[in-house]
């Protein structure tokens, strides 16, 4: 999930790198969902099944729609976007004190996905593991990327090598697993539970549940998922049990240091699930669990604050 770091329009007073992250890459859902697609119904549909084989029309069925669809929206935020606020020559600004980081996770995390699902779109054409891990698993970070070039152009943010370098940390978790293991045993998850802090500044962190999921850092929780098995496939651990090590933080009304606000840092250690290593037979199972596998399962759980210290959740969402 991708937070914000400035105030966008006056009407709207969303922080922008949430907001604006977001409703920029809502044209992208459409080639999220197309490639997801491809992952998801690999298991129910012959038209979908993996080829063992390079399959050139697929291969360039993926590569076609991935790029019209990423330059289409980069195109179309210039002239729909970015033409409405001052222009400026190319520059950067830090702002990686703000959110204390819930941001820059957010952008980890979207670029780990981005990249995995046009990694699997390209396996599922047939595509060697090096031009997977070279065409595919680095779209995360090259759209994303491209994203802050926009920024940096633009008068009123600029360009976050925070943000890049947390773009690069995703991609680099989904590549580096592939060289390591060539399976993903760590993947990252989110979850979310709603606050108080959005009724106190619901055109900030969000006016119903929905919004709230996207836009209040105080409930989102990122987490790092490893999967117990993979590490001894030889063991008698159950294939789907993971342990989770999450982070969040909470206090926050703004993203920038204010007397108003007493911001603290989270941490957490719990048990989860891997939903794809749930053995079932029917299709619609599978493919609703790999659709979902980002969602941390909620789950007892030990947290650390710096605030409070140590705390049990029985059940953490």
């Amino acid at each position: 999930m991708l937070n914000y770091k400035k105030i966008q329009k006056s009407n709207l007073s969303f922080p922008r790198n949430r907001e604006s992250i977001y409703k920029r890459t809502s044209y992208l859902f459409s080639l999220i969902t197309f490639l997801f697609a491809l992952t998801i119904n690999a298991q129910t549909s012959s038209f979908y099944k993996k080829s063992d084989t390079l399959n050139t029309k697929r291969r360039n069925a993926v590569a076609i729609t991935k790029t019209t669809l990423a330059i289409g929206t980069l195109v179309a935020l210039d002239k729909l976007w970015y033409a409405d606020y001052p222009r400026s020559s190319f520059h950067f600004i830090n702002d990686n004190s703000q959110w204390k980081q819930m941001d820059k996770i957010g952008h980890l995390m979207t670029s780990y996905y981005f990249g995995k699902v046009g990694m699997e779109a390209l396996d599922w054409a047939g595509v060697n593991k090096k031009n997977q891990l070279i065409y595919g698993a680095t779209f995360g970070f090259t759209f994303l990327t491209a994203l802050e070039v926009l920024d940096g152009f633009s008068k009123k943010w600029g360009a976050s090598w925070g943000d890049i370098l947390a773009n690069a940390s995703g991609t680099g978790l989904l590549v580096g697993q592939e060289l390591l293991w060539e399976e993903q045993r760590i993947v990252l998850k989110y979850s979310f539970h709603q606050t108080d802090y959005a009724k106190q500044r619901p055109n900030i962190l969000g006016e119903n549940f929905i919004q709230q999921t996207l836009k209040d850092y105080n409930g989102q929780t990122y987490w790092l998922s490893a999967n117990i098995w993979s590490f001894n496939k030889k063991g008698n651990f159950p294939k789907w049990l993971n342990v989770a090590f999450g982070y969040g933080a909470d206090g926050m009304l703004y993203g920038a240091s204010n007397p108003v606000q007493n911001p603290y840092r989270q941490f957490y250690l719990s048990l989860d699930l891997d939903l794809t290593k749930i053995q079932t037979n029917s299709k619609f199972l599978k493919t609703l669990f790999s659709t979902i596998n980002f969602i941390k399962i909620p789950a007892p759980t030990l947290e650390y604050n710096t605030k409070n210290g140590f705390k049990l959740h029985y059940l953490y969402f």
